[in-house]
């Protein structure tokens, strides 16, 4: 009988272990097929989208590029525009990304041109650039900053009176959010269609000739220098906005500096970022520390572990590329009114996106291993 029970547990294990590792290989095959999926996907949102312009071009209500007022829009490049001009671009640039999509995943059936490559990668990685940094503004960076508080904002009053999430994220900026979905999309079809017209690994990139910058001990020099600008340029927003908290103009007038005070919350909230920027440059270091590859002893339950690469390189490249837009925003803006210390600090995110997404590729590089689809080292 005690072999009996023994054996049913053993089977009862084995069950399990095999229904886990099923849903690991579901998990696995549903974003390790990115290259295949990504191309339909962005077509699929380009023709939504376009499908959408063709409904404002015609009168319809809720163009998001529209004038409203001024605690309802956004620094978009696009706003405020008429619908009647912008709409019927919107439709034709929807209807051409379709098309576009379609014809990068459906490379492997005929092999396109130079020509037609040239044109489908232009499109591909103009329609990437646009959607994720040119049409945008601050409004990525705050919802990454302030999306554990969003809620709490919304009901209980801080910094103003809201009513309700909707006061928040309303639509001017939910459609922000919508677009910078459509630019990760065309990011990884591109890149996709890319490596594939190349002849590379879909997945890593890895089957011509590597670069000399690529190799591990290259990446860990420049990605070291990457680490120590993207630290630096977040400090000048660090200080000011401290120094506002505990009474210190600097960079402002006396009586901005007021204002701020007088407002419930308005210097806690630039505190609160000045602290996760701080933050945010510690954890940078770790794409360069031996930290940041494995598990130190103050993380309780994964000290000694690996750290994960999408672990460290998901949310440093979603960084990366919130803060570019909400830089050349401040640019954009150029006076100040109130004092240098308004608009240059933040002018500095440009640098600071582009270098934390250097130091995040030279990680990627560094520790990438053998790929999991050609074999490739």
């Amino acid at each position: 009988m005690a072999h009996a029970v023994e054996s049913r547990n053993g089977q009862a294990e084995a069950e399990t272990a095999a229904e886990t590792a099923a849903e690991a290989a579901v998990r696995r095959r549903w974003w390790s097929g990115w290259p295949h999926w990504a191309p339909y996907a962005a077509a699929v949102w380009s023709l939504l989208y376009g499908a959408a312009g063709l409904y404002w071009a015609v009168g319809g209500g809720g163009y998001p590029f529209g004038l409203v007022a001024q605690d309802r829009s956004t620094a978009s490049l696009l706003e405020p525009s008429r619908a009647a001009v912008v709409a019927p671009v919107i439709a034709a640039v929807g209807l051409a990304g379709a098309v576009c999509g379609v014809l990068m995943a459906r490379r492997g059936q005929r092999q396109h041109t130079r020509g037609v490559r040239r044109t489908l990668l232009t499109l591909g990685w103009a329609q990437a650039l646009a959607l994720t940094v040119v049409l945008q503004d601050y409004t990525l960076i705050a919802v990454v900053a302030f999306s554990p508080l969003l809620v709490v904002f919304a009901f209980t009053g801080v910094p103003g009176p809201q009513d309700g999430i909707g006061d928040i994220l309303y639509w001017h900026r939910d459609n922000l959010l919508i677009l910078f979905v459509g630019g990760v999309l065309w990011t990884l079809a591109t890149l996709a269609y890319q490596r594939r017209t190349r002849g590379l690994c879909t997945h890593c990139g890895r089957g011509g000739r590597a670069a000399a910058w690529t190799a591990p001990q290259s990446a860990a020099r420049w990605g070291r220098t990457a680490v120590l600008v993207a630290v630096l340029s977040s400090i000048p927003y660090d200080v000011t906005r401290v120094a506002w908290f505990f009474g210190y103009p600097l960079g402002i007038t006396d009586a901005f500096l007021k204002d701020m005070q007088d407002t419930p919350g308005m210097l806690g909230i630039g505190l609160g970022l000045a602290v996760l920027s701080t933050a945010g440059g510690v954890l940078t270091h770790g794409l360069v520390a031996r930290w940041g590859e494995v598990w130190p002893r103050w993380v309780p339950f994964k000290v000694g572990r690996p750290v994960g690469l999408a672990t460290a390189i998901v949310p440093a490249l979603l960084v990366a590329v919130v803060l570019i837009p909400g830089g050349l925003q401040m640019i954009r803006s150029g006076n100040h009114p109130f004092g240098w210390g308004t608009t240059y600090p933040a002018m500095l995110w440009v640098v600071w996106g582009a270098a934390l997404g250097a130091a995040t590729l030279a990680y990627y590089l560094r520790r990438r291993g053998t790929c999991g689809h050609c074999a490739r080292t």
